[in-house]
């Protein structure tokens, strides 16, 4: 892999910084007079060691996010790549998404966010319209940003549609599947709690909470939500092969086994892998010998 001027190493230690750091702004425009949920337009920088590194995130930017994106100068030996975002409204959580979004886009074009900020006049503010009849418009608007990949303004659309009605579950559903996306697990859970607690029966959402907690390493809570949409879906072959993948964390090969190849027989062709790594029963050239030349 070529050297990278935005490591994963510092994309992970890093992380947790941008978190942090998206507080601190939020905290400094609150203390400025600007209430929650008004409306702000962020400026924003990223550097990299290379011109065309910024050059391809701009475009990314310009044609997936509309933003306005300003001609990549030189800084020293560093490159440098301004821009303005769209307008959204601003409370802790949707300046975190925002900005966690850009982190992360920013590792996958090797460039690096390195600041961003608004002016705003608390004797001026406007805010976001949460009238009932809106819901729907910034549920769409969520699902438009995040097949364009703008998984921050994704979140944002999907809390502001929550925001307006609490009570529908996928609007928690989805904005957990952006929240997991962006490498925030645990705010991705309370999420995908929610959605379950509106819809027990909701399975994609059992699915995927399942699927988190086996990310997280809670084998167990995993396999008990698999479990539960087994029961429900007893046809569901990702629930089996992914329950299967869970037993086998635990070390339970014969029940990830039986799993998977449930599995197969469903029609997941994508089961036949595991079954070949982990459940052919194929004894090994000592137990042949000792077949072969048994001595009495």
């Amino acid at each position: 892999m070529p050297d990278r001027f935005f490591t994963q190493d510092a994309f992970h230690n890093g992380f947790g910084r941008e978190m942090v750091s998206a507080g601190d702004v939020y905290d400094a425009r609150s203390k400025s007079g600007m209430q929650e949920y008004s409306l702000a337009q962020y400026d924003f920088v990223f550097i990299a060691d290379k011109q065309d590194k910024l050059e391809r995130l701009g475009k990314f930017l310009s044609e997936n996010y509309g933003y306005t994106i300003k001609p990549v100068t030189q800084i020293d030996a560093l490159y440098e790549l301004t821009g303005d975002a769209t307008e959204f409204p601003v409370d802790e959580s949707n300046l975190m998404y925002w900005a966690l979004d850009l982190y992360c886009k920013g590792y996958e074009f090797d460039c690096r966010l390195d600041g961003y900020g608004a002016s705003g006049d608390p004797q001026n503010q406007r805010f976001a319209d949460l009238d009932p009849s809106l819901y729907q418009k910034h549920f769409d608007l969520a699902m438009d940003a995040y097949n364009n990949r703008n998984l921050g303004m994704a979140a944002i659309h999907f809390s502001t549609a929550i925001k307006i009605n609490p009570n529908d579950p996928n609007s928690w559903y989805s904005r957990a599947i952006v929240k997991d996306e962006l490498h925030t697990w645990k705010a991705a859970r309370r999420d995908y709690d929610k959605a379950i607690e509106l819809a027990p029966d909701f399975t994609d959402a059992i699915l995927n909470r399942a699927a988190n907690k086996d990310e997280a390493g809670e084998y167990q809570a995993a396999i008990d939500d698999y479990t539960f949409v087994i029961n429900l879906e007893p046809q569901n072959e990702m629930a089996y092969f992914n329950r299967g993948n869970s037993k086998l964390n635990l070390k339970d090969t014969k029940g990830a086994c039986a799993d998977w190849h449930k599995a197969h027989e469903l029609g997941a062709d994508y089961a036949v892998e595991r079954i070949e790594q982990h459940c052919n029963n194929k004894s090994s050239l000592k137990d042949k010998l000792t077949g072969l030349f048994k001595r009495n």
